[in-house]
């Protein structure tokens, strides 16, 4: 039997290859936003699928994020399944009034009737210098709207996995792609047969026994890198890779918390009706004769994105999710 090397491979990569794999199997799928033609979008995350696919199914599109995806509405209507990337996190906001009058709406308002197989890819989050506008962590918007499902990767194989199940997907999906992630690697190969990863199912991607960090995107290498500090603090933490914010796995949050007796949240979202407290609410209701110490949160300060100098102090990092633990062990044992 040969065995075939896996070499390196970044989330972009990754995510590129996810689009044209489904483009491939599938020829009702169009990708289309601002440059992502003959410039392959901003990360290059498109690069090569106006050339091979053509530039009718690799469409750049004007400046303008509601036309965007009120034109991907249509399109849905009549069976195609667009995937639509909005350049930058904060670019997004004007296309707020289809997605929510329209785009979450729909296949509700139709009663099945009609849904909307619509993938909007967004770039979020912080982490790579940017200005305004360019680091938001928007999830709470779409966590809060119905209708949406809302999905992140945090690996370069969660990238390839959950892309496809978006695309394949009858729902209308937002797919949060953390961009300071999108050069990090991991051994993939992208020949052999891949998993596609159903929505709605987190994982635990480190087992401990002292709390549980809970999270997704962005935060997930920093809590690994937490988790493995804290061995000096003899803390053993569990981390739970969230993948999926809606649907919302209850089932693999709970039982690891109910493991452990203490939950921590971690995200870079702002903490005041963030995601962390609806997350925190959950744990509680059904975990709650389990818990030895209040469930809290280590998030982004609630302010606008700072500038890309005092980013390092807004981003949760390292010492804030230790702190978080060690009050954590000091309310279980007071």
């Amino acid at each position: 039997m040969t065995t075939v090397a896996l070499k390196p491979a970044t989330m972009a990569q990754a995510l590129t290859r996810a689009m044209r794999d489904a483009m491939a199997a599938d020829p009702n799928v169009h990708v289309m936003g601002e440059d992502v033609g003959t410039l392959g979008g901003v990360f290059r995350v498109t690069d090569g699928l106006a050339k091979e696919f053509g530039e009718d199914r690799c469409t750049d599109t004007p400046l303008a994020e509601a036309g965007i995806l009120g034109t991907a509405v249509g399109m849905a209507m009549y069976g195609l399944r667009p995937v639509v990337e909005m350049q930058f996190d904060a670019f997004a906001y004007p296309a707020f009034e289809q997605l929510i009058s329209h785009v979450s709406r729909t296949r509700n308002r139709t009663r099945g009737a009609m849904p909307l197989p619509i993938t909007i890819r967004v770039p979020y989050g912080g982490g790579i210098g940017g200005v305004e506008h360019h680091s938001d962590s928007s999830e709470a918007y779409y966590m809060a709207t119905p209708g949406l499902h809302v999905v992140t990767p945090a690996t370069v194989a969660d990238a390839y996995g959950l892309l496809r199940a978006a695309i394949a997907s009858d729902d209308p999906v937002v797919f949060l792609e953390p961009k300071r992630l999108y050069w990090s690697k991991d051994s993939w190969n992208p020949d052999e047969p891949q998993s596609v990863e159903p929505i709605g199912r987190a994982v635990v991607r480190r087992s401990g026994r002292s709390a549980t960090l809970i999270t997704y995107g962005p935060s997930v290498p920093v809590c690994l890198e937490a988790a493995e500090a804290a061995r000096e603090e003899g803390w053993d933490l569990e981390v739970v890779d969230l993948r999926s914010l809606v649907p919302f796995d209850d089932e693999t949050v709970a039982a690891s918390v109910r493991r452990t007796g203490r939950a921590v949240v971690v995200h870079e979202s702002g903490g005041f009706g963030g995601p962390g407290g609806e997350i925190a609410a959950r744990v509680t209701e059904r975990c709650f004769h389990h818990l030895e110490a209040p469930v809290l949160r280590v998030a982004g300060f609630d302010i606008p994105y700072p500038p890309p100098m005092l980013e390092r102090h807004h981003l949760p990092g390292v010492d804030r999710i230790l702190d978080a633990v060690g009050r954590l062990q000091w309310e279980a044992e007071n």
